[in-house]
C-alpha cells in the first residue's frame, strides 16, 4: 500500500487548462555521473517539498545553448538571443517535447552544465538531425486535449516525499458519553410531542440559503437538473453581445431614432473596416512570413516610369475672312431667329399669365361671393326660422278674432232679416190673411213673469208697427230722411237702439283684445314689417338678384305679410267704415317696396317703374284681402235692401278691379259673393210669400194698402239694387233670371190683387228699370207693352 502512488480527484473538471509544474532540476557534476540517485533518495521529503516550492515561485528563464566562445573563456558573459512571443510560440510549436508526455517524473535527464557547452561534430549532427526542413502542421484542438489528472499524477513526487506535506491520517472519532446521549434523546421526545419535528428540518444544512427561496422548478421531489431550470444561465453575462438588452421601439419618433442609431453604428463599422494600419500589417505579414505559416510571396516591384514628351499639336491654318463672316452671319441669323421664337413664347405666356391671372381673380371672386352668399342665407334662415315660430304663435289667436267678427256680423244680419221677415209676413196677413190656429198656443212667460207674444199675434204686429214709426221719426228728427221718402226705404237695415249699442261695445272690445296680441313683441321688426320683411327681403332682391327672381321672392314676401295685413283690417267692415284700401300702411309699404328704381328727382306726378316683382299689392289683395272680403260678404256685412252699402261696395270693388284685372280670378270670387247674398233675400222672399198666397184669403182691412204698397216697395228697392249691381258686374252668375224670378214671383202676383191700389204704379216702375228683354211675359201683357 506504500508503493502506491496517491492521486487527487476532483468531483468536477474544470474547462480550463492548468499549467504544466517543472520539475527540478538535478545538477551533476562530471565526476558524480553515478551517485545522483543515491544523493536524491537521501534526501528528505522535506527538502524536496521546499525545493519544489521555490522552484515554482522562481522559474527561471532557461538559457540560451549557443554560445560563443565560451570554452576558450571559461566563465565569461553569455550572449543571449532576444525573441519575440510570435517566435516563441512557433518555437514551442516545433519543439518535440511538447507533444510527447514524459513516461515518468522521476526518470534522469542527461546531465549538462550550466558553465560550458561543447559543440562537436556528434552534437552537431544530432541537432541538424532534429531540425525539422519544412514547415509543422498546425494541430486542431482536439489532439491537444489536456488531461489534468494524469498531468497532475505525473507531476506530484512518490508518496513517501508527500507524507509530510499533506496530512492524510483521519482524525480519531470522539464516543459520545451516556448522559450526552441520554439528553439528546430527551431532546427528541420533546420536539415530537411539540410537534417540532415535522417542520424543521433534522440536520445541519452546509448551504447558505434554504431550498425554499429557490423555484423548485416543475418536478420539485426529483434531483435531476435541468438546463433550463438551472438559475443564472449566462444570459445576463453575455448580454452586452446579444439583444437582451434592446428595447423595441413602437413609438413612430423612437422607430426613426431607433433606425438613425443603428445606421450610424454600422457606418463606424465600415468605417473601422476599412481604416488599414500598414505599419501593423506589414509587421504582421512579416512575422508570419518568418514564422513559416506563410508561403514567401514575390514582391512585384514596381515599374520604374518612363519619360515621354508631351506630343505636338498639328499646325492649323489660319481662318480667311470670307469664312469667318459667313459663320458669324450664320450665327447671327441663327440667334435672331431663336430671340424672335422666344419673344413670341415670351408673349404667348405673357398673355397666357394675364388670363391665369384674371381667371384666378375672378375664381376668388366668385368664392368669395359664394361665402358671403352662404354666411348671409344662413343669416336669412335663422330669421326666416324665427318669424316661422312668431307665426305659429300668433296666427291661431289672430283667427280667433276673426271668427269672433264674422259671428257679430251674422248675428246682427240674422236679427235684420228675422226682423224684415216679420214685417213681411204682417204685411202679407193684411192683404192676404193670416193663417188659423188649430190648437191653443201655451203663453210663455220670460224671467221676470211677463207673457212673450207671438209672432203672428195682433200685439206683435202692433209692436212692430210701433217700433218702426219711432225708428222713422228719430231718423227724420237727425235729418238723415228725405221728405219725399216712402215708407219701407230707410228703417230695414238698421238695429234698435239697445241692440246697436251692444254691437258696437262688441265690435270695439274685439278691436281691443286685437291689440293685445301684439302686446308681448318688443322687437321693432316684428312690429313694424318694413323694418323685418321688407329689410331682409329688399337686400335678397338687391345682392342676390337672380336668386330672388328664381325663388319668388315677392311672393315668398307677401305670404309672410299676409299676418301683418290680416291683423291691421281686424274689425274693419268695409261698407259701414270710410277707410279704404289705399289708406291702410301695409298699402304703402308694398307699393314702395314693389318700385325700388324711384329717384329723389323725379317727380311727384310720374308713376315709378315696377320692380322685377311687379305689382306686390295686388298680389296682398288677392291673397288675404279678397278672400277675407268674401267671408264678410257672404255673413252679413252686405244687406241687399241697402243701396248705402251697395254703393260702397261698387267702389270697394272697382278699386280691387284696377289692382288685380277683371278676369282675376279672385275677383270673380267677389263677384259671385255678392250674388251669393241676392240669391238669398231672393229664395228668403220666395219662402216667406209662397204660404201666403196659397191661402189667398183677403179680408176688409184699412192697413190692407198701404200693408200691400210696403211690401212691394222693399221689393222694388231689393230689384233696383240687383240692377244696379248687374250693371257695374255684367252678365254674370244669371242676375237677369235672378230679377226675372223677383218680378214673376215675387211682385207681380202681390200686384194684381191691388192693381188699382197701387199695384200698376208699382208694375210700371219695374218695367222702367228693367229691359225690355228680361221683362216677364205676363207683365207685358199686363201692362200692354
Amino acid at each position: 500500500m506504500a508503493d502506491v502512488p496517491v492521486v487527487f480527484k476532483k468531483s468536477k473538471t474544470k474547462t480550463t487548462q492548468r499549467s504544466r509544474v517543472s520539475t527540478p532540476e538535478v545538477v551533476e557534476s562530471a565526476g558524480e555521473g553515478g551517485q545522483t540517485a543515491d544523493v536524491e533518495d537521501a534526501e528528505s521529503p522535506s527538502l524536496l517539498a521546499t525545493k519544489l516550492k521555490k522552484k515554482l515561485k522562481t522559474r527561471e528563464k532557461p538559457k540560451s545553448r549557443l554560445s560563443f566562445g565560451a570554452e576558450e573563456d571559461g566563465e565569461g558573459e553569455v550572449f543571449q538571443v532576444k525573441k519575440s512571443n510570435l517566435s516563441r510560440k512557433i518555437a514551442l510549436g516545433q519543439h518535440p517535447a511538447s507533444h510527447v508526455k514524459p513516461a515518468a517524473v522521476g526518470l534522469p535527464s542527461p546531465a549538462r552544465s550550466n558553465t560550458s557547452v561543447r559543440y562537436d561534430a556528434a552534437y552537431l549532427n544530432e541537432l541538424k538531425a532534429s531540425t525539422p526542413s519544412a514547415r509543422p502542421s498546425i494541430q486542431q484542438d482536439g489532439d491537444l486535449s489536456y488531461d489534468a489528472d494524469m498531468s497532475m499524477i505525473e507531476d506530484l513526487p512518490p508518496q513517501s516525499h508527500m507524507s509530510s506535506v499533506i496530512d492524510l491520517s483521519e482524525p480519531e472519532t470522539a464516543i459520545p458519553s451516556l448522559s450526552a446521549v441520554r439528553v439528546a434523546k430527551e431532546k427528541r421526545e420533546r420536539l415530537r410531542a411539540l410537534g417540532a419535528g415535522a417542520k424543521d428540518e433534522d440536520y445541519i444544512s452546509l448551504s447558505v440559503s434554504k431550498r425554499s427561496d429557490f423555484s423548485q422548478g416543475p418536478h420539485p421531489e426529483s434531483r435531476l437538473v435541468r438546463e433550463e431550470d438551472e438559475l443564472g444561465d449566462a444570459d445576463d453575462e453575455y448580454a452586452e453581445y446579444t439583444s437582451a438588452q434592446e428595447r423595441i421601439a413602437l413609438g413612430k419618433k423612437s422607430k426613426k431614432v431607433e433606425a438613425k442609431k443603428r445606421r450610424e453604428e454600422m457606418n463606424e463599422m465600415i468605417a473601422d473596416a476599412e481604416e488599414v494600419d500598414e505599419e501593423t500589417m506589414e509587421w504582421e505579414q512579416e512575422q508570419l512570413r518568418r514564422g513559416g505559416l506563410r508561403a514567401a510571396e514575390a514582391l512585384e516591384k514596381t515599374p520604374k516610369p518612363t519619360y515621354k514628351a508631351a506630343p505636338i499639336p498639328p499646325i492649323t491654318p489660319i481662318p480667311t475672312l470670307g469664312a469667318a463672316v459667313a459663320r458669324l452671319i450664320t450665327s447671327l441669323t441663327a440667334l435672331t431667329t431663336s430671340h424672335q421664337q422666344n419673344t413670341a413664347t415670351l408673349l404667348s405666356l405673357g398673355e397666357e399669365q394675364l388670363k391665369l391671372e384674371a381667371r384666378e381673380k375672378e375664381m376668388r371672386d366668385m368664392i368669395a361671393k359664394a361665402e358671403d352668399k352662404r354666411s348671409w342665407f344662413s343669416a336669412f334662415r335663422e330669421w326666416v326660422e324665427s318669424v316661422a315660430t312668431f307665426l305659429d304663435e300668433k296666427f291661431p289667436e289672430l283667427e280667433k278674432l276673426e271668427d269672433q267678427q264674422v259671428s257679430l256680423l251674422k248675428e246682427r244680419a240674422d236679427m235684420i232679416a228675422q226682423r224684415r221677415r216679420a214685417e213681411d209676413e204682417d204685411d202679407l196677413s193684411f192683404f192676404l190673411g193670416s193663417f188659423l190656429q188649430n190648437a191653443p198656443i201655451q203663453e210663455e212667460v220670460d224671467d221676470f213673469g211677463r207673457v212673450v207674444p207671438h209672432t203672428n199675434s195682433a200685439a206683435s204686429r202692433r209692436d212692430r208697427r210701433d217700433a218702426r214709426n219711432k225708428r222713422r221719426l228719430l231718423r227724420r228728427a237727425a235729418g238723415k230722411a228725405q221728405s219725399n221718402e216712402e215708407e219701407g226705404y230707410s228703417t230695414d237695415s238698421s238695429l234698435p237702439p239697445s241692440d246697436s249699442a251692444d254691437y258696437q261695445a262688441a265690435m270695439a272690445k274685439l278691436v281691443r283684445d286685437g291689440k293685445g296680441i301684439m302686446s308681448d313683441v318688443q322687437a321693432e321688426e316684428f312690429n313694424d314689417p318694413l323694418r323685418g320683411l321688407g329689410k331682409w327681403f329688399g337686400e335678397w332682391r338687391t345682392r342676390f338678384g337672380d336668386s330672388y327672381s328664381g325663388a319668388w321672392g315677392g311672393l315668398g314676401m307677401v305670404g309672410a305679410w299676409e299676418f301683418w295685413t290680416r291683423y291691421e283690417i281686424l274689425g274693419w267692415s268695409p261698407l259701414e267704415d270710410s277707410r279704404t284700401l289705399d289708406s291702410f300702411s301695409w298699402y304703402d309699404a308694398l307699393y314702395q317696396y314693389s318700385r325700388p328704381g324711384r329717384a329723389d328727382d323725379q317727380d311727384d306726378d310720374e308713376e315709378p317703374e315696377l320692380g322685377p316683382d311687379g305689382d306686390l299689392v295686388s298680389a296682398m289683395i288677392s291673397t288675404a284681402v279678397i278672400p277675407r272680403l268674401c267671408r264678410l260678404l257672404e255673413q252679413g256685412a252686405l244687406d241687399p235692401y241697402s243701396a248705402a252699402r251697395l254703393r260702397k261696395l261698387t267702389d270697394l270693388a272697382e278699386q280691387i278691379k284696377l289692382s288685380v284685372g277683371r278676369s282675376n280670378l279672385k275677383f270673380e270670387m267677389l263677384l259671385k259673393s255678392v250674388f251669393v247674398v241676392f240669391q238669398g233675400a231672393v229664395d228668403s222672399t220666395d219662402s216667406a210669400l209662397t204660404p201666403y198666397l196659397a191661402l189667398n184669403q183677403p179680408r176688409f182691412d184699412p192697413e190692407a194698402i198701404p200693408a200691400r204698397r210696403r211690401y212691394l216697395t222693399r221689393r222694388y228697392k231689393l230689384l233696383r239694387n240687383l240692377f244696379q249691381w248687374r250693371k257695374y258686374s255684367g252678365e254674370r252668375f244669371g242676375l237677369g233670371q235672378l230679377a226675372q224670378r223677383l218680378v214673376g214671383n215675387a211682385m207681380l202676383p202681390v200686384a194684381d190683387g191691388g192693381w188699382e191700389v197701387g199695384g200698376e204704379e208699382c208694375m210700371r216702375k219695374v218695367a222702367e228699370l228693367m229691359p225690355t228683354e228680361l221683362l216677364p211675359v205676363p207683365l207685358k201683357v199686363r201692362l200692354g207693352i
